[in-house]
């Protein structure tokens, strides 16, 4: 049978640079329904100071670029190509 505790957030794998702030991360992500990609960026910004410093900001712009390109970027279809010796 599997248990279901309640208070997850009373305890963190791997350091406490997500503990000592006043809102947990993963809970703000949720509240906001924010996706994958988004939710990443806000991980990586609320950390940086305390755990990777520059390598953290560089990861949340790397999530900031898919975003940019999943959102306003489009497929701009090709026209098709004739081949040798056709006009």
């Amino acid at each position: 049978m599997t248990k279901i505790v309640k208070g997850v957030s009373n305890f963190q794998w791997g350091g406490d640079h997500y503990r000592k702030l006043p809102i947990q991360v993963w809970d703000f992500i949720a509240a906001n329904k924010l996706d994958y990609f988004q939710g990443n960026v806000i991980k990586y910004v609320s950390r940086y100071k305390d755990k990777n410093g520059l390598e953290d900001l560089k990861k949340a712009r790397h999530y900031i670029d898919k975003i940019i390109e999943n959102d306003y970027t489009r497929t701009v279809p090709c026209p098709p190509q004739k081949e040798a010796g056709q006009e």
